[in-house]
């Protein structure tokens, strides 16, 4: 599956009270749905998805893909400490109709030393990455945006047939330089559009005509009623690597001038736009425009993205009309001096 572009990390909504709000997260899905983004992830770290219920992770599974643009890659974050755990929500995702999961350590493996993974932590962390590509049914990209992941253990595991790619937490260029000559011999095969854009199982069944028809009586005026099925999408194959994501907002003119494919950055769900100009502009060979487009965010990102965290990213989602609220507790809202902070530093950044 090619993971090209800006996969934008979804907010999870809830009412005054706490409860899912999945009315608005439709409403934020559609919205976006409707940006030039490659793909939508849903319950990444931006999503609180660590805040939620086993059953709130599956409502919002559901309604994000329901709401979605079927041309827009869909990613699941399926993360849990447990190996079962996480293939029960990846299963779920894949009932679902997702194109792919998105995994990250386990809990009791972070906020230590990357040089302590020696050993059996070691071979327990690898073990829990290879146990859930074994047995998911769907690609498995690792993430490693909020923590590191040890790039030996990335460069073994981007051997794993199912594991197609990594989200890349913004740890230096020479990192990446090591990731991409470590997996230099990973060489894949995916199914694309004529024009070069992703092309999943999903997207094929839904423009195949599996009872998805549109009724002549759109098409015509007068005279009977039928029911056309869908022209098929025309698809051809592209060679790709392993695929590796920016997963800061800061960093992603960095990371795609060192071989990055595309971004995750917590920071498009308040500017989806601004975010994807930089893509754009690094994809079109204007690196001039990339690096103008990246310093526009740069500081509005590192604040709000790094310092702040998930509570102020949800308010610049208001800021620019969709819906981020408040978080769940214990998380708490930007204070008033934090809102007027951000309405400052987002004052160019509307979307």
């Amino acid at each position: 599956m090619l993971l090209e572009g800006l996969q934008l990390p979804l907010t999870t909504p809830f009412y005054l009270d706490g409860r899912l709000n999945l009315r608005k997260l439709e409403h934020n899905v559609e919205r976006y749905s409707k940006t030039p983004v490659a793909g939508l992830v849903a319950l990444s770290e931006t999503g609180e998805s660590s805040l939620l219920s086993d059953e709130e992770n599956r409502q919002v599974l559901r309604a994000a893909i329901d709401a979605a643009a079927v041309e827009k890659v869909m990613i699941a974050g399926v993360s849990r400490d447990s190996v079962l755990g996480t293939l029960e929500l990846a299963e779920y995702a894949a009932g679902a109709g997702y194109d792919a999961v998105l995994v990250r350590e386990p809990s009791f493996f972070r906020g230590g030393s990357r040089g302590s993974f020696r050993g059996n932590k070691a071979k327990e962390l690898l073990t829990y990455f290879q146990a859930v590509a074994d047995r998911s049914s769907l690609p498995v990209v690792l993430d490693g945006a909020g923590a590191e992941l040890a790039a030996d253990l990335v460069i073994e595991l981007a051997g794993h047939p199912q594991i197609i790619g990594l989200v890349e937490g913004g740890f230096g260029s020479r990192r990446l330089e090591i990731l991409k000559a470590g997996t230099a011999s990973v060489k894949r095969s995916v199914t694309v559009t004529a024009m070069f854009a992703a092309a999943t199982g999903r997207m094929l069944g839904r423009s195949e005509g599996s009872g998805d028809f549109i009724s002549s009586a759109t098409l015509t005026v007068g005279g009977a009623a039928v029911a056309a099925p869908k022209v098929a999408v025309k698809t051809r194959t592209k060679v790709v690597g392993f695929q590796i994501l920016a997963g800061k907002t800061a960093g992603m003119l960095d990371a795609l001038l060192a071989g990055a494919v595309g971004a995750v950055p917590a920071f498009s769900a308040a500017a989806p736009q601004a975010c994807y100009e930089v893509f754009a502009a690094w994809k079109d060979g204007d690196e001039g425009l990339a690096r103008e487009k990246q310093a526009r965010l740069q500081v509005v990102a590192e604040r709000v993205e790094v310092e702040l965290g998930v509570p102020c990213i949800k308010f610049g989602c208001d800021l620019n009309g969709y819906f981020g609220g408040l978080p769940r507790l214990p998380l708490l809202p930007p204070t008033g001096d934090e809102r007027s902070e951000i309405q400052a530093l987002m004052q160019g950044l509307r979307n």
